[in-house]
């Protein structure tokens, strides 16, 4: 018998390391633009969309055994039966575990949402923070659980963040890869949470991502039917919200009617984005006053909601009974003006005392009720040129969540796949487009990035804006030399005069000193409070014109694949 060909083997060896590594690179490259990374993709939905169904079902289980309830969903109707102090513990107990959570595993604690996810996307390459997301899904989870009034679609979103997160980090994903695996993971989450496929892609692209590239529609895509398969594994192909039959326009001459319902929802979503950000200021000044341990600020926040559902249970959870029944147009028009101002009050509390929790629920109930005051209005004043009242509920509901998301298109879809009503979409059209424009200028696009704002992180603005802020001067230093334009003594007369830049920050920094003082090159200097700054080198204002134009090619590049 023959042997075999030692040779043969070594070099059949090498071949198969060869095709391996070369697929490793492909796969951590240039995974969006080849067949084989829509595998991933599925993999990536598969694994989201059982993280957001089992998030919302781990909240209905905790949520019906803190307020013994068989069905979640008649949560406020039953919380009418409970004695008042249960009413007023639960929220005080899940505040008082968020806040040791978030105490121990966050600096800052605070709970990461989809802002975070958004910075994630722009900044740091698909990637969201492990230690800080794991805390804050424990967070907005008891929170959710234990009657704060806010969403779980936010932290369903982050949840996602932190599955692609996790698969970025283990394959060493680059920043196109990583951003549409988080693309993937988000788009399946959120079809996952409202059975609703289309608008799961497009939310990924429209808000995550930012941009519509069409190397990531196909395996967003991809990953947003994997999650919408495993929610109607779990519950049918049902539609979230049942509305009335013959919600329909009775006259084209009621369009301008939408209009101003338009513009209505696009000034209480501001007024909801600016109610949540002066709670978060004024909570800040209490507890600094009163020395409040950071820790017992959501437990606080929890009483406060507590005090307000004994009257008021409404607020409590998610809202999707009290959504339902202004859709289906059972309330009057007093209770759905007090309960839209109640859910403005008790969202600022929740999310500015930080127990946690997302905002698109909350802009649907308030949108709800808000479309449907006006609808009862407009329809009581005009009878014979008016629709059902409920038509404008539905345009409301769209339109608000739409303003506060700074998602148009994705907000549409999701309306229609929420109802299966896809008959009235010219009322729901035109009040989204009215709430969005109006809005958009009130705050910083959205409220997300109006939160990321506040922070001094500048996405709102595009690109051009935050792409500065990603390059340090370190990485284009260049010794000062000992003659000529940037010569060691040149430095230090520029020093002397104030002209110098911290070899820490950015070219967010940079550009503006240079700008200003019209030289051509910045000393580069160690900064030591009391000492001396000590000289590092210099940089050359057309290396950060180099630097900034490549970070602007490359984004271009990305968004136009």
């Amino acid at each position: 018998m023959p042997k075999p060909d030692r040779n043969l083997i070594a070099r059949q060896l090498d071949d198969t390391l060869r095709i391996w590594r070369r697929g490793w690179q492909v796969l951590k490259h240039k995974g969006p633009g080849q067949i084989q990374f829509w595998f991933i993709a599925l993999l990536i939905g598969i694994a989201a969309g059982f993280a957001a169904l089992g998030f919302r079902k781990g909240i209905e289980a905790l949520q019906a055994a803190l307020y013994g309830t068989d069905n979640v969903n008649l949560l406020h109707s039953f919380a009418e039966t409970l004695p008042w102090y249960w009413i007023l513990a639960i929220p005080v107990i899940g505040g008082l575990a968020v806040g040791l959570i978030l105490h121990r595993f966050t600096q800052d604690g605070r709970v990461h949402a989809v802002a975070e996810v958004i910075e994630g996307a722009a900044l740091n390459d698909g990637r969201v923070p492990m230690r800080a997301g794991l805390a804050s899904a424990a967070a907005s989870f008891i929170t959710l659980s234990s009657g704060g009034s806010s969403g779980r679609e936010g932290p369903v979103v982050h949840v996602a963040g932190l599955v692609s997160t996790w698969v970025s980090n283990l394959i060493r994903a680059d920043g196109i890869t990583g951003r549409d695996l988080l693309g993937c993971a988000v788009a399946a989450a959120v079809s996952a949470s409202f059975n609703a496929p289309i608008a799961g892609a497009i939310f990924a692209l429209e808000v995550i991502l930012r941009h519509f590239a069409v190397h990531a529609f196909a395996p967003i895509v991809i990953a947003s039917v994997a999650g919408t398969v495993i929610n109607r594994l779990e519950f049918g192909g049902v539609t979230e919200f049942t509305l009335q039959a013959g919600n329909a326009l009775e006259f084209y001459i009621e369009l301008p009617a939408f209009l101003i319902l338009g513009l209505i929802c696009g000034l209480m979503a501001a007024l909801l984005t600016r109610a949540i950000f002066f709670a978060d200021g004024l909570a800040d000044r209490v507890q600094a006053r009163t020395r409040l341990p950071r820790y017992l600020r959501p437990a606080f926040a929890g009483a406060l909601l507590g005090l307000l559902a004994i009257w008021f249970p409404h607020i409590i959870g998610v809202g999707y009974e009290t959504t339902s029944l202004a859709l289906t147009g059972q309330m009057l028009l007093w209770q759905a003006v007090v309960f839209a101002g109640l859910k403005v009050l008790a969202v600022a509390i929740t999310i500015g005392g930080r127990m946690g929790g997302g905002m698109f629920s909350p802009s649907l109930m308030l949108g709800a009720l808000t479309g449907l005051a006006f609808g009862l209005i407009a329809t009581g004043i005009f009878p014979e040129v008016s629709g059902s009242a409920t038509l404008y509920a539905l345009a409301g509901m769209g339109a608000l969540a739409a303003a506060v998301l700074g998602a148009p298109i994705s907000t549409t879809l999701i309306v229609f796949e929420l109802t299966g009503d896809w008959q009235t979409g010219l009322a729901v059209m035109v009040s989204i487009s009215m709430s969005t424009a109006l809005a958009s200028r009130l705050v910083d696009r959205s409220f997300f990035l109006t939160q990321l704002e506040r922070r001094n992180i500048h996405l709102a603005a595009g690109p051009q804006a935050y792409l500065l802020s990603m390059v340090r001067v370190a990485t284009l230093l260049e010794p000062a030399t000992e003659t000529g334009q940037a010569s060691q003594e040149a430095c230090w007369e520029l020093i002397e005069q104030g002209i110098y830049i911290d070899g820490a920050a950015t070219l967010e920094a940079a550009m503006p000193v240079f700008d200003q003082g019209g030289a051509a090159f910045l000393p580069v200097v160690t900064l030591f409070g009391d000492r001396p700054p000590e000289l590092l080198g210099v940089l050359h204002h057309v290396d950060a014109l180099k630097a900034y134009n490549r970070a602007l090619a490359a984004t271009a590049t990305e968004e136009h694949s």
